[in-house]
């Protein structure tokens, strides 16, 4: 951290790249200053900062190039995909850059925005209705692919997803902490790609840090103990009987989903604490204004869920917390209901303050 009155500069990273693809990973670890408890150090890893600004980036580019390797997407095949929006921004921004027509397909519940923006990169996106879940948009996702021979990207079956979390994310934790203490990891799930990929390796080279995995207090799927129904293939069969709707968008769909199935079968992870919507979004308001970080309302939920972890840890713990994405993503969500878009009285009486330049 730079010292008062310290100028700040910069020197360049001294290369250049070659695609947007190429700045994908390498995402920063940055240390919390004003929040927590006194008796810990607290970082978040901010998957924002991957070049369409979501830890799904990560995912996106594997199954494309994992396709690519092994023949199973031709040249201008059609790429379709169910998502909640960040795998679907992923892939188009992917996509865009390799030359793949994209479909989508999303559940009418989640944010416009995340719609919009994959249409501005390139996407097509069908929205089916919000009663069937995440389900209904995976299994028309299916019946797309099945109909015109797309190349399905199966996000939340594929081994394309944890192993890219293998080999980069949990690399780079590696790394950042290398020689130092880690005693925690905090993630919540959505495909279960980054606890599954984290989990392969800090079991091995990490064995002391605790995996700390969250979800959200009233859709305990994990929690229950409730096995999901499963096709074949490692697809829901149904929607899991322990969901029900919650605001942190990203996490847990109505079903447990095969890559994380992994984790909970070779225990990745040593405890399961849940975490309530209005939780995770007073925790992503206090990022933004105290912390300067802006994430969305799954990294609200993963930080609120480090909070509760740092209060009976033990002193001098290092904690890191996983934050998905960016708070831009939730512009028309509950983590935006009562941020004003015109003055409030105190800035009205700021503009009339001085005489001039002043709204009418």
């Amino acid at each position: 951290m730079a010292q008062k009155g310290t100028i700040r500069t910069t020197a360049g990273r001294g290369r250049r790249f070659d695609s947007v693809l190429d700045t994908i990973g390498d995402t920063p670890v940055i240390r919390i200053n004003n929040l927590g408890p006194d008796h810990v150090r607290l970082y978040v890893k901010a998957e924002a900062f991957n070049p369409a600004a979501s830890v799904k980036d990560r995912l996106a580019v594997n199954i494309i190039e994992a396709a690519e390797r092994e023949g199973t997407l031709k040249p201008g095949q059609t790429v379709v995909e169910a998502t909640s929006g960040n795998t679907g921004i992923g892939l188009a921004m992917v996509c865009a850059q390799k030359g793949y027509p994209l479909v989508v397909t999303m559940a009418e519940s989640f944010s416009v925005e995340r719609r919009r923006l994959m249409r501005i990169l390139g996407a097509r996106v069908v929205l089916t209705p919000r009663a069937q879940k995440a389900v209904g948009m995976y299994k028309k996702a299916v019946e797309l692919a099945e109909k015109h021979g797309w190349f399905l990207a199966r996000q939340f079956e594929t081994a394309a997803n944890a192993d890219i979390h293998e080999t980069t994310t949990a690399r780079e934790i590696i790394g950042d902490f290398k020689g130092e203490r880690l005693d925690y990891v905090v993630t919540g799930y959505g495909t279960g790609g980054t606890v599954t990929g984290i989990g392969r390796v800090l079991r091995k080279e990490r064995p002391e840090t605790k995996i700390i995995l969250s979800e959200p207090a009233n859709a305990a799927l994990v929690g229950s103990g409730q096995a999901q129904e499963r096709g074949a293939d490692g697809s829901p069969a149904t929607g899991h009987p322990a969901w029900n709707a919650h605001p942190i968008q990203g996490w847990t769909p109505d079903f447990i989903p095969a890559v994380l199935q992994e984790s909970i079968d070779k225990g990745f992870y040593d405890d399961l604490i849940p975490v309530a919507g209005p939780e995770a979004i007073a925790a992503a308001r206090d990022l933004a204004s105290k912390e300067g970080i802006f994430t969305g309302i799954s990294g609200g939920a993963t930080f609120a869920t480090m909070l509760k972890v740092a209060e009976t840890a033990a002193e001098g713990s290092v904690l890191l917390a996983m934050l998905p994405d960016t708070g831009e993503r939730y512009l028309t969500t509950p983590l935006f209901e009562g941020i004003a878009e015109d003055m409030n009285e105190e800035e009205t009486a700021l503009s009339l303050s001085t005489p001039n330049h002043r709204m009418p």
